[in-house]
């Protein structure tokens, strides 16, 4: 069993690897011009962070049903679920273009920077925000791959078009001196690149289980009777996500509100929680195809061995990133930033760097296995728990101590907070482990 979540996860975890690559490279990029620019690429990556993350169903819920399918045997089932995902994703990813424009309005009610920070945050957006089509569908295709058991496919599309991003950021920026519309053009070539590369490897998969004729009727598929459960589980997932989305944007937003360097610091520290939780997730992702492929065989003992294993290979991975935190965290700060000031400045708040795998390693993981076996309900209901006690910590530590709030204590009771979040959204799951998981091979 550890060599079967081996061979799902390493894949998984070296394609999430070249995400958080992928921003560090952004950031070192525009990090080395000014802080200006640091704040604006963290505006601007959240503002797409707050509307994909939103649409994280088109993976998570096509991962799970598709990993059910394949445990059943039944390639119908699996195709149907790759050509919903993928209708939906299209939908929404055009929908998003029509709307750019009130979207960047609301991006500027929710994100607060001068106003120097807050133009090239748009800049940054109104660019990006042509890849919706690509980045949305490949959302679908990685979730169907990984629900087929193969991890190897996705590790090579997120390969390219991560190398193709930075290449072609580096080249935009650095040569043609194109500023932070550099890093966006070079984020949209590199998505359309990994869609066509995806679609590639799709086309062959598809032949390999004679998927063309499993789809006998779309207009079946897409049918509401048909859909009702893909919707139940996604919207579960949007609710769960749409929570997630908004406690991240609001660090941001609340940092920015602090200073412009307050904001600068945090950004810096979350690509910390992003290195480790991309990692994390390669677990969690091996945890989504198994879980579900067992749940969908029916085979009790092999879904408790892996979910067991999944949560021990947590433990030891959470014991080498607070180690190498502890002895590193000053040479990771240099890698994104040269400005001494702001890294004396970060100093102040390492130890919330140390805190992140302890707090947050159960949520991961805890994600994929609910993911797999489709248990969107408590998904759902942990994070609302956890949400709302974020804002309780946060406002209600903020009314306590008012007028007496100093810049630095301020931001450590956003820390704080965010802790109890992670801390929360796994020991809420972990206590339904038995009723919503084990209970579905019985």
């Amino acid at each position: 069993m550890n060599k079967r979540i081996l061979g799902l996860a390493l894949p998984n975890i070296i394609t999430n690897i070249t995400v958080p690559l992928l921003g560090m490279v952004d950031m070192a990029i525009v990090g080395h011009l000014s802080s200006s620019h640091i704040g604006a690429i963290t505006i601007g990556t959240s503002i797409f962070n707050l509307i994909y993350w939103n649409f994280g169903f088109l993976r998570m819920g096509t991962s799970g049903f598709t990993a059910q399918a394949y445990g059943a045997r039944r390639w119908d089932e699996a195709m149907a679920t790759l050509v919903r995902a993928s209708v939906l994703a299209l939908a929404i990813a055009l929908l998003l273009i029509i709307l750019q424009w009130p979207l960047s309005r609301l991006a500027l009610v929710i994100f607060e920077g001068s106003d120097e920070v807050m133009r090239m945050a748009l800049t940054y957006f109104f660019i990006r925000i042509w890849a919706a089509p690509a980045t949305l569908g490949l959302y679908a295709i990685k979730g169907w791959f990984i629900g087929m058991q193969d991890s190897k496919t996705p590790m090579w599309i997120a390969i390219v078009l991560n190398c193709v991003n930075i290449l072609a950021s580096l080249l935009f920026v650095l040569v043609l001196h194109w500023d932070i519309a550099g890093v966006a053009l070079g984020t949209v070539v590199a998505n359309y690149s990994g869609l066509a590369l995806a679609l590639f490897f799709l086309r062959k998969k598809v032949k390999d289980i004679n998927g063309i004729q499993a789809v006998r009727d779309v207009k079946e598929i897409l049918r509401w009777d048909s859909m009702k459960r893909f919707f139940k589980v996604n919207s579960d997932i949007f609710l769960r996500t749409i929570c997630l989305s908004t406690v991240f944007t609001f660090i941001t937003a609340a940092s920015g509100r602090i200073s412009d360097e307050v904001l600068a610091i945090d950004a810096l520290l979350l690509q910390f929680f992003t290195l480790f939780s991309y990692i994390m997730d390669g677990f969690a992702y091996a945890g989504e195809a198994l879980v579900g492929r067992y749940i969908g065989a029916r085979q009790s003992r092999q879904l408790r061995l892996s979910v067991r294993l999944l949560l021990l290979w947590g433990l030891v991975l959470t014991a080498v990133f607070t180690l190498l935190y502890a002895l590193f965290s000053q040479q990771f700060l240099h890698i994104f930033t040269s400005d001494v000031t702001l890294i004396n400045a970060a100093g102040d708040y390492l130890v919330w760097v140390l805190v992140i795998p302890v707090c947050g390693f159960a949520a991961f993981l805890f994600d994929g296995i609910f993911i797999g076996a489709t248990a969107s309900r408590t998904m759902r209901n942990a994070m609302f728990v956890a949400t709302a006690a974020f804002f309780l910590i946060y406002f209600g530590q903020k009314a306590y101590l008012g007028d007496s709030l100093t810049s630095h204590s301020w931001n450590n009771t956003l820390w704080i907070a965010f802790m109890v979040f992670l801390v929360l959204r796994g020991m809420l799951q972990g206590l339904r482990v038995r009723k919503d998981i084990y209970s579905q091979t019985r």
